[in-house]
């Protein structure tokens, strides 16, 4: 098993520094997009919802990091779940979508650095961006991301249910999940087969299985306390999505998440696909430094290009 471990280490290392960075497949800055249309999931409030944690709002201090010279919109206190439909330009829409989780611990969202920006890169590359605005921080009695994954199941039943009011293919739905997104997302592709909550119109009828995830320097995927054993709720079988990985072994959240997840979806028969850059930490989204790993929006592009989820048509 160790052998097997630092093999696999040792070739998403090699794989990472042998692929140059391509050119951009347009930024986030460089993206100009309609204004999205906003959905609340929940017409009627989210379940176990008592509106009993404080005003939604940026929880940003003065002295938190900046990422790449830049300030992030940390958004707490979210008990009112939406969508937001971020649409491609007509000329570049290639019918594909992709639901975006920020991270942030599932206590805060990152909005800005892996949510609005994210939508603006999908946006470039002819996908529609789906950015998901979960429920935060954690609730009391409940696991960490159960409000989150009830949240998630809608979005994509909801998606799915009116994709040709979105002009979305309902077969070409992917996830793409940082930090704890990365879990949410991949919680998502292994509890698929049943709501988690009541089921109260079409759009909880529909599946919620995503057909391709992106998990990007994901946490939580593995228990560090039992000996990195793949987390209880993420249950993967040969059905779970083909996925995308990208994480840095220098990563706090730890490089283990990444690289035993992909080992355990290679034994489940699921297509994976495994970034592991040396340096870079945690938390850098799709800003762009000298840093390789910041290249990362590159390979997941060719990535999902060269599984037919960019084709139009």
């Amino acid at each position: 098993m160790r052998r097997l471990f630092v093999l696999l280490q040792a070739f998403a290392c090699f794989l990472a520094l042998k692929l140059p960075a391509s050119p951009a497949h347009g930024g986030p800055q460089e993206q100009k997009t309609r204004p999205p249309k906003v959905i609340e999931l929940w017409p009627a409030g989210a379940p176990g919802e008592k509106g009993d944690i404080g005003d939604e709002r940026d929880m940003t201090k003065p002295k938190d990091n900046l990422v790449a010279g830049k300030p992030v919109i940390r958004l707490g206190n979210v008990s009112k779940p939406t969508i937001s439909i971020y649409r491609p330009p007509a000329d570049k829409d290639a019918g594909a979508a992709v639901l975006v989780c920020p991270g942030g611990g599932y206590n805060i969202l990152a909005w800005d650095l892996e949510g609005t920006e994210v939508c603006d890169w999908l946006n470039s590359i002819g996908v529609t961006g789906i950015l998901l605005k979960y429920r935060v921080p954690r609730r009391a009695g409940l696991e960490k991301h159960a409000a989150p994954l009830q949240d998630a199941q809608r979005a994509v039943g909801v998606v799915r249910e009116r994709a040709k009011e979105f002009g979305v293919d309902p077969a070409r739905i992917g996830v793409l999940g940082f930090s704890a997104g990365g879990h949410l997302a991949a919680a998502l592709c292994t509890n698929n087969a049943k709501r988690t909550y009541p089921v109260s119109d079409y759009a909880d009828k529909t599946s919620c299985r995503p057909d391709f995830a992106l998990l990007i320097y994901p946490g939580y995927l593995t228990v560090k306390e039992q000996d990195d054993k793949i987390a209880l709720e993420l249950a993967l079988t040969k059905e779970t999505p083909p996925t995308f990985l990208v994480m840095t072994q220098d990563d706090g959240v730890r490089v283990e998440n990444a690289l035993l997840y992909t080992l355990a979806l290679k034994r489940a028969g699921v297509p994976a696909e495994l970034h592991v850059y040396p340096s870079g930490g945690h938390g850098y989204g799709l800003r762009r430094t000298d840093n390789p790993v910041t290249a990362w929006p590159d390979r997941a592009a060719d990535w999902m290009r060269s599984r037919g989820w960019l084709k139009k048509g």
